[in-house]
């Protein structure tokens, strides 16, 4: 029988010092392991890249300085020219890998801000540990505290003053707790005041602050818990607030949006009119949809039903310069675009990954554009038209991997959301293992990759809905292994056999 390398390494530790215990003999102080000089390598993929959560830009002279991903568990990544490469700047901070909010100071650049713990509420979900800062443009990094917030919806910095910010903190997502609501420093975070709370099962969301009027912002709070059993997004906690006095008070607002439960929201405001808002709200059978300010708060308007997947998504934004372009993200092959002030809409097909959760629109140049979604970030110059997927980000969400005993060895993993992948451990070529050396071996939400011990070729691999097929990683054929009845259309077994995004479902 044959052992993998990296068993043999966990025998060495786990089964070594346990022999040398029960023998009684104590191991030497000074003595080391043999492998403990041994470092970890990135083998990749990178092809796939992984989920992301927030996008943030610092503008020197009204140009592109600095751009920072936030991504679901792969830390912070930044970008000094405009996307060629990347580098991870959070990576040596000791924190939680899961960024929900970035934000940088508009009137100091080197000024960022994140939050960590993903704000977007599915089963996989990373958790944070509070809030973090740098004046060096992510060089070195402060804990500015709020640890038991979890997750971090959305950070606003003071258009004029980078000492004040504004935390909006989720809170538990597997339980109730008090650290959530709208969390607000003045003294760049050495102390913080909790301005909004509503209960301990109730956080904040979504935040927007009028860049004529800092004190006057906008706050989305949103009732949401999940069960081993279930998941409750909604209740009487989640709605829209308004402060006028940098808040030191807030007030519901109510007229024209619906009475009843609600559940997520998302605001975005009209920097060249801030008098105009706007607001996804997911909310019971026809409530739920998209609605409009043009006064301020005073009475709103619905304007579109379109709300898609509002606990993973919702998220809209306004063109800087034409309210009635308005943007939503959330579909399978893109995004949405309104061209009439959110009253229809047409589904954006873009050549990369969908399922979109950060947007940015350059204030100046509309049509410059940054998206970060399930499969990365992708760059667009031409309104969306054409898109540049930056190949560069190693950041997948592996679920599981499992590896074969062949030489060198093999390692195959399911990703969320893109699918199965093979990489080799190591290849006859100076430079390294590349790109090209991954292939994929299914699609849809990859689970466990599990090598059949007799026949490394063979792999079983698990996706979404309960799907399953054999898969020889070599010649790609494939049959399916999912149990059931046998009594699916075979044009719908074969489509969720290979993880098409037809067959998907809602679990993703």
């Amino acid at each position: 029988m044959s052992y993998h390398p990296s068993r043999v390494i966990a025998l060495v530790r786990v089964v070594g010092p346990l022999l040398l215990g029960l023998i009684g003999v104590a191991a030497p102080a000074a003595a080391q392991s043999p492998f403990d000089s041994l470092q970890w390598r990135s083998i990749g993929p990178v092809n796939t890249s992984g989920r992301i959560d927030d996008i943030a830009v610092a503008r020197v002279k009204g140009m592109a300085d600095a751009i920072y991903v936030a991504t679901a568990s792969g830390g912070l990544w930044k970008s000094a020219n405009n996307g060629t490469s990347w580098t991870p700047v959070f990576d040596d901070v000791d924190a939680m890998m899961s960024i929900g909010a970035v934000a940088v100071a508009p009137s100091a650049p080197g000024t960022v801000w994140v939050g960590t713990g993903e704000a977007n509420t599915r089963q996989s979900s990373s958790w944070g540990d509070g809030v973090y800062k740098s004046t060096d443009g992510g060089e070195t990094w402060t804990d500015m505290g709020l640890k038991d917030t979890r997750a971090v919806g959305r950070i606003v910095v003071d258009p004029t003053n980078p000492n004040v910010v504004y935390v909006a903190a989720q809170g538990h997502l597997w339980g109730p707790n008090t650290e959530r609501g709208i969390f607000k420093t003045t003294d760049a975070g050495r102390s913080w005041t909790k301005v909004l709370f509503v209960d301990e099962n109730t956080g904040a969301n979504d935040l927007v602050v009028d860049p004529t009027n800092p004190a006057v912002l906008y706050a989305s709070t949103y009732q949401r818990q999940r069960r081993t059993w279930g998941f409750n997004g909604g209740g009487p906690g989640s709605g829209i607030y308004k402060t006028t006095d940098a808040g030191g008070t807030w007030t519901k607002l109510a007229s024209g949006l619906p009475a009843g439960d609600k559940g997520r929201i998302a605001l975005d405001i009209y920097t060249a009119d801030p008098r105009v808002v706007y607001a996804t709200v997911q909310a019971h059978g026809e409530d739920q949809g998209i609605y409009r300010t043009l006064d301020a708060g005073a009475s709103w308007e619905k304007v579109s039903s379109l709300n898609t997947r509002p606990n993973y998504f919702s998220r809209i934004r306004i063109d800087p310069q034409d309210r009635d372009n308005v943007y939503t993200l959330g579909s399978n092959r893109g995004f949405y675009i309104s061209k009439d002030g959110a009253t229809s809409f047409t589904e954006l097909f873009s050549s990369v990954h969908g399922e979109d959760h950060a947007l940015w629109l350059d204030p100046d140049q509309p049509n410059h554009m940054i998206i970060g979604g399930d499969g990365g970030v992708s760059i667009s110059w031409d309104r969306g038209q054409t898109w540049d997927f930056r190949r560069n980000m190693p950041i997948g969400q592996f679920y599981e991997v499992g590896v074969d005993n062949s030489v060198p060895f093999r390692i195959c993993g399911g990703l969320q959301d893109n699918g199965v992948w093979c990489m080799p451990s190591a290849v006859r070529n100076e430079n390294g293992i590349a790109d090209r050396d991954a292939w994929s071996i299914g699609g849809g939400d990859g689970f466990h990759s599990i090598f059949d011990p007799t026949d490394s070729s063979m792999v079983l691999q698990s996706s979404q809905n309960g799907n399953a097929a054999w898969v020889d990683i070599e010649t790609l054929e494939r049959r399916g292994a999912r149990p059931g009845t046998g009594d699916r259309p075979a044009a719908q077994s074969e489509a969720a056999e290979r993880g098409d995004e037809g067959a998907r479902g809602s679990y993703r």
